[in-house]
């Protein structure tokens, strides 16, 4: 019998149609997928309903790159419980260090490795998630 329960849903944000559709098919079987090409259709898709669980966000975009777009949503009370994990080529320290400074769950270098990812958005999803039982509960 097919699992009824709803999916939670990733919003996969990258200005490369290829990127999109490589973490599409990675993450569209256990997750409900919505895709940005770009910082500012992720500021509009952040807010949508139901809003994301977890944001996988490329750093090198044009126009409002990734550093910005988590900066932009670490900072309204709508969007800055979401955890963003940081998908880039961009492999300094320096890069990784600015990320989690803004407020980023997590930083992942490209090219993906499929598991990697997906472990990654599951832990911080339950961990959003056991977060918010816990403010419901006012335990924290």
């Amino acid at each position: 019998m097919p699992d009824s329960s709803p999916k939670n849903t990733v919003l996969v944000v990258d200005d490369s149609p290829d990127g999109l559709q490589i973490l599409n098919e990675v993450l569209k079987r256990d997750y409900d997928v919505r895709l940005a090409r770009g910082g500012e259709q992720a500021l509009q898709a952040a807010m949508q309903k139901p809003q994301p669980d977890a944001i996988l966000l490329d750093i090198m975009m044009p126009g409002i790159d990734g550093y910005e777009v988590c900066k932009r949503l670490k900072a309204n009370d709508a969007t800055k419980d979401i955890p963003v994990i940081f998908l880039t080529a961009k492999t300094d320290v320096e890069d990784a260090q600015r990320g989690y400074d803004l407020g980023g769950a997590d930083y992942i270098i490209k090219p993906i490795l499929p598991p990697v990812v997906l472990a990654r958005i599951h832990t911080h999803i339950a961990l959003k998630l056991a977060r918010e039982f816990m403010k419901g509960k006012n335990w924290i």
